[in-house]
């Protein structure tokens, strides 16, 4: 199946069953972006390198600001869209099936993970997975350790603390933390 029509069918249909031809389809360009992914995790490179390596793994040109440290994992790769000026932190992990969509000035911290798929609650359906999106607006801050769950879009210039695992979304310039996370301050009553 062709990439444009793979994608296609995941953003309108928002589900993928097990052992169908989407799930075939996907589960190639997977087995391409874990092998992309560990050459990239696997050498030394510069910033220009890893930004190259990047830009084939989600098959979109970045930005010269864009930067990431090694390692970083993704297991489909092609449904990622980030901004410019964005700085991925190590050891992030992107499942992006539902797609991800990272906005102009972001900063996402160690050992995050934006996971957009969620399995069916029926054990005998469980190769079943259901996609939706996450967004992070222009200049949101993803602490250290924290995962964002499928559906959730983090407003503009807010701030999710480390450790947090986000269920729904994020008003804009506000401060959330937690498991799940929850309402701590807004951004403007923090700076000085």
């Amino acid at each position: 199946m062709e990439l444009e029509k793979l994608l296609s069918k995941m953003a309108t249909e928002g589900i993928i069953h097990g052992g169908s031809e989407v799930n075939k389809a996907m589960s190639a360009i997977s087995d391409e972006t874990r092998r992309l992914c560990a050459q990239l995790n696997n050498g030394v490179y510069t910033n220009k390198q890893i930004r190259e390596q990047v830009s084939t793994i989600i098959g979109q040109e970045l930005d010269d600001s864009f930067s990431l440290f090694v390692p970083f994992t993704s297991d489909f790769g092609k449904n990622i869209k980030i901004g410019k000026n964005v700085f991925i932190n190590s050891g992030c992990r992107f499942q992006d099936q539902g797609q991800i969509i990272i906005g102009d000035g972001s900063l996402i911290g160690h050992n995050v993970v934006l996971a957009t798929i969620n399995h069916d609650y029926n054990p005998l359906n469980r190769g079943t997975m259901y996609l939706k999106p996450i967004v992070l607006k222009e200049s949101v801050w993803i602490g250290s350790s924290s995962t964002i769950l499928p559906g959730v879009t983090v407003g503009e210039n807010s701030i999710v603390a480390a450790g947090s695992v986000v269920t729904k979304d994020v008003a804009p310039n506000t401060i959330v933390g937690g498991n799940p996370a929850r309402f701590i301050a807004y951004v403007e009553d923090k700076i000085e």
